[in-house]
């Protein structure tokens, strides 16, 4: 079909906002299926164009696609979502077509010279939140999905892009405005009879009883962090004493240089793992002992710095070396770990564990070691569990102005009503109801061009 006759305009007198946007969606081709999304106001008459006739919403429809000139560019099943029923609240359109570079490329030419633009890197998520789809809570979360990895990063960020957690804020904020709601009543009119002659004690236990549920929800953060970034392990001990060896047996691939040389590790070597669902952070280090030469000792400086900040140890001494391992003062937990039990000239019945890298004696009994650490460390019942240091920051301000409402029990009562009203805010900036500008660069940033 030919597209000269289709009214539309080549500049828009719109803001960048309104828009119409066009971005490829799926992941980087070769593929099977790609899909290009389109949003804003022009999509039907762009559909209707590249189509040739008009789509029915909400129907996955067969069409050939063609350009300008009437030539066909692949044949692909189109959908058309009409406003405010769609992912941003505006039109939106998507094309899945065959997956291939030159598909995708002659298709995207093709909505370039259309005069769309390209969307920018979280635009389609921007304006699902500026259109009241989604919260910035249920934002981060829908990020954190698409970043997911193991199998807790995923049950995290579905929980948090299922609009739980927000219920949760805006439950608090509801209960502070009612209680804003009772002062203010005490204000204005004392003499009514609807209206409490004392409400220092409802607002004074809704308000302890708000704080202390936030405190119980901040709890939660740590496990979060640990499901999110990560749980760092750390191998650590005196050179040859298998560090490197079980670093490869757990990454099954060889990640660190393993000799007979001491000091062949001289610096921070870290693998990701998938243990049983949970990211683990693997790291190997250099091995523990006084040097002469500048580059292990750094290495060791920066091994004894990462063992201090592990969350768990694994302190690695040889079967046939008859002097105890080393003891590390740490935050985290500390597995002492008898290696090379192949190998060893005398049976050590010490330790926590006993391992062979070489045959693989003790590593399946290792591997559940540390995840049955890390199910101990982490507290996650999949409800309503803070995930971004940004929630917490707010939700600890929050927390403060509380305590100072409780402390400060002379207060007047209007100057306790601000103190209210500035927690709910605080509150509000979570969910992003309001005064949150400054932040949205900052969390849209974090998407993929087309989502």
């Amino acid at each position: 079909m030919n597209l000269t006759g289709v009214c539309i305009p080549r500049k828009f007198s719109m803001s960048r906002a309104q828009d119409t946007i066009y971005a490829l969606s799926s992941g980087a081709p070769p593929a099977g299926v790609a899909v290009v999304r389109l949003s804003g106001p022009n999509v039907p008459a762009i559909v209707e164009a590249l189509c040739g006739k008009r789509i029915v919403p909400r129907h996955a429809t067969l069409r050939w696609i063609r350009d300008r000139n009437g030539d066909a560019v692949d044949q692909a099943l189109v959908l058309y979502f009409p406003a405010p029923y769609s992912f941003t609240g505006e039109d939106c359109a998507e094309f899945q077509l065959h997956g291939g570079r030159a598909v995708i490329n002659a298709l995207l030419q093709v909505l370039s010279e259309m005069d769309l633009r390209h969307a920018e890197a979280g635009e389609f998520s921007r304006r699902a939140f500026e259109n009241g789809k989604l919260d910035l809570v249920e934002i981060e979360g829908l990020a954190d999905l698409i970043a997911a990895e193991t199998e807790m990063q995923r049950r995290l960020a579905i929980e948090q892009s299922n609009g739980g957690l927000s219920e949760l804020y805006q439950s608090w904020m509801r209960q502070l405005t009612r209680a804003r709601a009772f002062i203010e009543a005490e204000l204005d009119f004392p003499d009514e009879d609807d209206v409490p002659g004392s409400v220092s004690d409802v607002v004074d236990q809704t308000v302890a009883q708000i704080a202390a549920d936030i405190r119980r929800h901040l709890d939660g953060y740590r496990s979060a962090e640990i499901i999110r970034d990560g749980f760092k392990v750390v191998i650590a001990g005196k050179p040859n004493s298998g560090k490197s060896s079980l670093l490869n047996t757990l990454a099954k691939r060889d990640v660190a240089i393993v000799t007979e040389i001491a000091g062949t590790t001289r610096d921070i070597i870290s693998v990701d793992l998938n243990l049983d669902g949970f990211l683990v952070r693997l790291v190997d280090t250099a091995g523990l002992r006084e040097t002469d030469d500048v580059v292990e000792a750094e290495g060791v400086r920066r091994a004894r710095l990462s063992i201090r900040n592990a969350d768990l140890v694994l302190a690695l001494s040889e079967a046939g070396d008859p002097s105890p391992g080393e003891q590390f003062d740490v935050n985290g937990t500390v597995l002492q770990v008898i290696t090379k039990v192949d190998s060893a000239d005398a049976c050590r019945k010490d330790g926590d564990e006993r391992i062979s890298s070489f045959t693989g004696y003790g590593i399946d009994s290792l591997t559940k070691r540390i995840t049955d650490i890390i199910r101990r460390t982490i507290d996650f019942s999949g409800q309503a569990t803070i995930a971004r240091r940004r929630q917490m920051d707010l939700l600890r301000e929050t927390v403060d102005l509380l305590d100072e409402f409780d402390r400060d029990r002379a207060l007047e009562m209007e100057l306790k009503s601000e103190v209210l009203r500035q927690a709910s805010h605080i509150l509000g900036r979570i969910t992003g109801f309001v005064d949150v500008e400054d932040l949205l660069g900052v969390i849209f940033s974090e998407f993929c061009i087309g989502k």
